[in-house]
């Protein structure tokens, strides 16, 4: 039991990063990167400014998946975000959750 565990413990990052790229695969096939990037605001902002904005709201995923799948208005400035039709709820809500890692 316990060579298992460690066994386990041993190929954890493994699985964890990989988790991590299967969400940054996700954020280039939609399209995201076109106005997005994790360090600097392009046409929209940063994940990571996203992220410090919203990552202490206990509503953050929702409301992000919601920003993605619907669009915006007025958040981070003038430039409204369009709707993004691409994503279903499923992947919006990875999107968010990912982005709130930033």
């Amino acid at each position: 039991m316990r060579l298992l565990l460690l066994s386990l413990f041993a190929i954890a990052p493994v699985f964890t990063h990989q988790a991590a790229w299967a969400d940054e695969a996700l954020i280039k096939s939609k399209a995201c990167i076109a106005c997005h990037s994790v360090e600097r605001k392009i046409v929209g902002p940063a994940f990571k400014d996203i992220a410090a904005k919203r990552r202490d709201e206990p509503d953050a995923v929702q409301l992000l998946s919601e920003h993605i799948r619907k669009g915006s208005r007025g958040v981070y400035g003038p430039v409204p975000m369009p709707p993004n039709t691409r994503v279903n709820e499923a992947e919006a809500k990875q999107l968010a959750e990912w982005i709130l890692t930033q």
